[in-house]
């Protein structure tokens, strides 16, 4: 059994091995392994090389061509296409390990011990990090035991929490956020056995989500049209889910709290369930935290006030419970910006702190 980890562990084991030690992920397909991998070394300026192995039918395409040295009379190996040609370190992606033909795993075993290919040595500092996609439908090779013990071996098991936040950096539309929010299972349900049916059936994932936001991003009214494209992105059974949540979504938005904070508004949120509120609470939080840093000085000052006049609402409506999740997610969330925000309102600081120290979550 591996030890399971999520974004922020992943960032904290990338941070503290060496390159010299390989990483190997286990996950399912689609909850952002590549995507994760590739933002944090783009950070770094390491160039990312991604091999999906299970694609592969040519070791050549990961080794190089075979060809006589004329004066030697010896067989060598031409550089690959993806060979560093300025001796500067690359991150080797291996993707679908499990998936790779008996071939490949050869030439993998001396990449892993010895970080060579064909007796080409790879530059100083390079770093291999493979990904196996594990579960039932997928055709598993049995892997060497010795390949496996040049891996430090964790099971990838990102959080609903973890994608929340990236979506907000990524500034996806607020209506597939919010959905996640509230039916978490439909962002990493569980996989299906090859046993359960033989046609293919389209099941959601984190990449397909970001495919749905692209799609109705600027899209008021979701009609039936958009439901049917939805549907094959991320299955019959979300889409429907999606829809049903589309006609009942409730009448706030953060940005709606954030930039226009009015009489009617409060009308509004008078009308929602405490539940609402606290989804209505997060949302706020990162939408702040991704938007308003960008705002002109002028319209970041506004901001700031239309969530005093939030929080004071929250406070005559005795919303007690609704203000100490406040509090909670701003304290525990990815949330920088805004908690730095909120240290010039003292207003919004000295209600937070009163309510969280009376209300036990």
């Amino acid at each position: 059994m591996s030890i399971r980890i999520n974004v922020r562990e992943l960032i904290d084991i990338l941070d503290m091995t060496p390159p010299s030690q390989n990483i190997l992920l286990i996950g399912k397909h689609g909850i952002g392994k590549s995507q994760i991998l590739a933002g944090y070394f783009e950070e770094k300026q390491l160039p990312v090389i991604a091999f999906f192995l299970g694609q592969m039918s040519d070791p050549g395409d990961l080794i190089g061509l075979p060809h006589k040295n004329t004066e030697t009379g010896h067989t060598e190996f031409m550089p690959p296409y993806w060979w560093p040609t300025d001796n500067q370190p690359v991150v080797l992606f291996l993707d679908e390990l499990n998936r790779a033909r008996p071939e490949l795993l050869q030439a993998i075993q001396d990449l892993t011990l010895n970080r060579k290919l064909a007796g080409r040595s790879l530059p100083d500092k390079s770093r291999i990090v493979s990904a196996i996609n594990a579960g039932d439908e997928y055709q598993i090779t049995d892997l060497d035991p010795a390949l496996v013990s040049r891996f430090n071996i964790y099971e990838f098991v990102p959080e609903v929490e973890d994608w929340i936040v990236w979506a907000h950096k990524e500034k996806l539309d607020e209506r597939v956020i919010t959905f996640i929010q509230k039916n978490s299972i439909y962002l990493d349900p569980p996989q299906r056995s090859e046993t359960d049916d033989e046609h293919i059936e389209k099941t959601p994932d984190r990449r397909a989500w970001a495919r749905v936001s692209e799609i109705i991003y600027r899209v008021k009214s979701i009609e039936a049209k958009h439901i049917k494209i939805i549907a094959g992105i991320v299955g019959v059974n979300a889409a429907m889910s999606f829809k049903k949540f589309i006609d009942t979504v409730q009448s706030v938005t953060p940005d709606q709290v954030v930039l226009h904070f009015t009489k009617a508004l409060i009308k509004e949120l008078d009308k929602l369930s405490l539940q609402d509120i606290v989804y209505l609470n997060q949302q706020i939080l990162f939408w702040t935290n991704e938007h308003v840093k960008d705002m002109k000085p002028g319209l970041q000052k506004k901001s700031l006030k239309n969530i005093e006049k939030y929080t004071k609402y929250l406070k005559t409506s005795d919303k007690k419970e609704a203000i100490a999740d406040f509090f909670n997610t701003l304290q525990t969330g990815d949330l920088d910006y805004v908690r730095n925000l909120f240290i010039e309102s003292k207003e919004i600081y000295d209600l937070l702190v009163k309510y969280a120290e009376k209300v036990k979550l």
